[in-house]
C-alpha cells in the first residue's frame, strides 16, 4: 500500500467499507459494479441469473476505498438447491454491508422487486437506484416513479443513473461516500476485485457461453477451469463446459465446431484484456447431469 491510497486531510477522515449492489435478476448490477470500479471483474448478460456468486469490486479514490459486492439476482421463481445457495448469499452480504445499493429499472416494478426490497434490514444504510433512466422517453414520469417507490423504504438516497451511458455515477459515489464508515483502507489502492485469475477466468467463459449460445441453454450449465497456469506473461486455461445433457453439448459446440470457437475466442480475447498479457485457451464440452440439484454438487464446484 502507498501512501496515496490513505491520503486524506487532516480534517477530512479516509471512508471504507463494503456496499451491496441488489436487485431482481437483469436489472443491470453487474454493468453498474464494472462501470464504477472501471474495469470488467463481474460477466453481464441478457440472460437472467448470470451472477452466481459475491463478486467484489474494488475502487480507491482519495480519500475513500468503496468496496462493492455484486450479488446474484434474488431468485423467486423456483425453489432448488442452486437458487437456494443463491439467495442466501444475497441475505448474507446484505446483512454484513456498510451500505446497500438497491437497484431496480426506471419505470418497472413488480412482486420479484418488492421481494427483494423485503429482504433489506432496516439498520443498514441503503439507497435506490434507479437504474436505466436513459431509456424513459417521458422525463416527466420518472420523477413520480421514484416518489412512488421510495415511499416504500427509508432510503438515504435516491439517484436515477444509466449504467450504460455512465449516467450519474459520480453523484451516485458521493451518495455512497457519505454513508460509508470512517476506515482505513482493506485492500491495495490498485487492487479491483478479490477474486483470483482462475475464478476470473471462469466467469468469462461462462459469459461468453450465455452469450453465443443464449436462451436455448438451461441456466444450471456451468465452467469448471481445470488448470490455470502462468508462465513469465503467457497464462494457460484449461476449461470444460460442464452441461445437463448430449444435446446441449451439440448446442455448445455448433456446426462444425463454428460456436465453440467464437465462444472461446472471445474469452481470450477478454481474458487478455483483463489480465493484461497473452492467453492459450482449451475449452472442453463435458455432460454433467445433476450437479446443482445437491448441496454437494453445488460446493464441489464452488458455490457457497
Amino acid at each position: 500500500m502507498t501512501d496515496s491510497a490513505s491520503d486524506s486531510t487532516s480534517t477530512t477522515p479516509f471512508r471504507c467499507g463494503y456496499i451491496a449492489i441488489v436487485g431482481r435478476p437483469n436489472v443491470g448490477k453487474s454493468t453498474l459494479m464494472n462501470v464504477l470500479i472501471g474495469a470488467k471483474v463481474s460477466i453481464t448478460s441478457r440472460k437472467a441469473q448470470t451472477t452466481r456468486h459475491r463478486i467484489t469490486g474494488i475502487q480507491t479514490v482519495p480519500g475513500a476505498q468503496f468496496i462493492y459486492v455484486d450479488t446474484p439476482g434474488f431468485q423467486t421463481r423456483h425453489s432448488n438447491p442452486l437458487n437456494k445457495t443463491l439467495n442466501k448469499t444475497v441475505t448474507n452480504t446484505l446483512i454484513s454491508s456498510d451500505v446497500i445499493l438497491y437497484v431496480i429499472e426506471a419505470g418497472t416494478f413488480g412482486p420479484a422487486d418488492q421481494q427483494v426490497l423485503d429482504q433489506i434490514p432496516n439498520d443498514v444504510p441503503c439507497i435506490l437506484v434507479i437504474n436505466k433512466s436513459d431509456r424513459v422517453k417521458d422525463k416527466a414520469v420518472l420523477l413520480p416513479f421514484a416518489q412512488q417507490i421510495a415511499a416504500k423504504h427509508d432510503f438515504s438516497a435516491v439517484v436515477p443513473v444509466s449504467a450504460k451511458l455512465s449516467f450519474q455515477l459520480d453523484n451516485l459515489q458521493g451518495e455512497i461516500k457519505r454513508l460509508l464508515p470512517e476506515n482505513q483502507p482493506v485492500f491495495g489502492e490498485d487492487d479491483i476485485t478479490d477474486r483470483s485469475e482462475k475464478f476470473l477466468a471462469s466467469e468469462i467463459v461462462r459469459e461468453k457461453l450465455f452469450r453465443f449460445v443464449g436462451d436455448e441453454l438451461p441456466y444450471t450449465s456451468t465452467v469448471l477451469i481445470e488448470k490455470f497456469e502462468q508462465e513469465g506473461d503467457l497464462r494457460r486455461v484449461f476449461a470444460a463446459i460442464l452441461v445437463e445433457r448430449d444435446t446441449h453439448k451439440s448446442m455448445v459446440i455448433g456446426n462444425k465446431g463454428a460456436r465453440l470457437k467464437d465462444i472461446s475466442t472471445q474469452a481470450r480475447l477478454d481474458m487478455e484484456k483483463l489480465f493484461g498479457g497473452p492467453v492459450y485457451l482449451e475449452i472442453w464440452v463435458k455432460v454433467k447431469s445433476g450437479w446443482a440439484d445437491n448441496e454437494a454438487g453445488l460446493r464441489a464446484y464452488g458455490y457457497e
